[in-house]
């Protein structure tokens, strides 16, 4: 027996389906809601409720800390497989046997040379420019220098898009951090895996030679595979409205990289370390800000705890801690703004204030003092983050585009004036 949803108004009532999909969710739809009662909207600011696309990619279930990429776990996945086979499986929806995987590394080896006038434009940017901005550019500039849009319905034109932007992302994401840091701009090193090229190309300097740390290499790859996707997110809502508009994949994921900037998305684990560093401003005294933390009257925040859709424990965080700990042991990293990190931590985990509203550090907190102990500087934490979400992007691109979805167009709720006649100029 299918089920109904009624919606009463001023006494007359409209029926609508309820959807039950995957994992036994429920799903009110209200599509014809407008039409049936002549006018009658929704408001969902934030979009809390409200879902605006039916997806196989990701499924997150906030109240039970869990998250699964085409259902294989988290948990699994970050112990068991690496950064370019959860890319494969984001994008294409299996795993991908051993000679899939090995062609698809090769494919994006393939692209990973950037146009020469590409250094041109990073030439255009001040040294202080932030990296975000950076990479935005570059990402959009991509467009330029690779003019033909892509047959969404040509498996190998949309394969040869998606291997383009795999292979030149890490480049431009390095080149943003060089740029910064004064180095020359590098190529890295083909015979590497994906996430060890890409730290060669980071941090390698001209007269030295560069050696990956496994625990490192190990750690940014879980790091990698946990920001890989989160489900309709800010940038990737935005990847999909730009993107339903027909507009091409790069300009698309330029868009991402521009939501996620800011400090609420994936500028968060930045905004872990600017707070750490005000508190050192402070003499270090965590004791005082937990309880400003637990202050209402107080503005301060505590940044890296809690999260808006995990009402638990984010599970992303419980095994990049482990990560955290080791590259922190393996590094013998000595950095009062880390004492600092592991004093909150600590204090946050047995506080009954914080234990009682499950306000545990998040995926951002570890993340935060991960690359820190890496040396990357604060703001190359975001493009780091988008690195990482990049496939997750794709993968919601290309699917949106294939179930050829309508171009998005929110409601809104009206709350101006209402009609007024124009007055000319000398009569107001």
């Amino acid at each position: 027996m299918s089920r109904i949803a009624t919606i009463e108004i001023d006494g007359k009532k409209y029926e609508f389906p309820v959807i039950e999909v995957t994992e036994n969710e429920l799903a009110i739809d209200i599509k014809t809601l407008r039409a049936v009662t002549g006018g009658v909207t929704t408001i969902d600011p934030g979009y809390k409720n409200t879902g605006s696309c039916e997806s196989a990619i990701t499924f997150l279930d906030g109240e039970e800390g869990i998250l699964r990429y085409r259902g294989y776990s988290i948990e699994e996945l970050a112990e068991k497989a690496d950064f370019l086979e959860v890319a494969y499986l984001l994008i294409f929806g299996e795993l991908p046997t051993k000679v899939e995987l090995e062609k698809f590394h090769s494919d994006i080896k393939g692209q990973a040379i950037v146009d020469e006038d590409i250094k041109k434009i990073i030439d255009g940017f001040p040294k202080a420019a932030h990296p975000m901005g950076v990479l935005s550019s570059l990402t959009s500039a991509l467009v330029a220098f690779n003019p033909t849009s892509v047959n969404v319905d040509s498996e190998e034109e949309m394969y040869n898009a998606i291997v383009r932007i795999l292979g030149k992302f890490p480049v431009l994401t390095a080149w943003a951090y060089r740029k910064q840091a004064g180095l020359p701009l590098d190529y890295g090193d083909n015979s590497l895996g994906y996430v060890e090229n890409f730290m060669k190309m980071m941090f390698k300097k001209p007269t030295e030679e560069y050696e990956c740390n496994p625990v490192v290499v190990d750690a940014l790859d879980k790091l990698l595979i946990l920001h890989a996707d989160h489900e309709q997110n800010c940038s990737t809502s935005t990847v999909r409205i730009v993107g339903s508009s027909n507009a091409g994949l790069f300009v698309s994921l330029s868009a991402g990289i521009n939501a996620l900037w800011g400090p609420l998305h994936g500028g968060a684990n930045q905004a872990v370390i600017e707070m750490l560093e005000a508190i050192k401003e402070d003499d270090g005294d965590t004791k005082k800000y937990m309880a400003k933390a637990k202050d209402k009257s107080d503005p301060f925040r505590l940044m890296g705890f809690g999260h808006r859709v995990y009402k638990n424990f984010d599970p992303r965080a419980k095994i990049i801690k482990v990560s955290a700990d080791k590259v922190m042991h393996e590094l013998g990293v000595e950095d009062p703004i880390l004492e600092i990190a592991k004093g909150l931590e600590k204090e946050a985990l047995e506080d009954k204030y914080f234990v009682d509203r499950k306000l545990y550090p998040n995926v951002d907190f570890y993340s935060g003092i991960i690359y820190r102990a890496l040396g990357i500087p604060t703001d190359m934490f975001t493009p780091m983050f988008a690195l990482g979400r990049l496939p997750g992007w794709i993968a919601q691109w290309r699917e949106m585009r294939q179930r050829k979805e309508p171009i998005g167009r929110p409601r809104q709720v009206y709350i101006g004036e209402t009609y007024r006649p124009f007055k000319k100029v000398e009569d107001r």
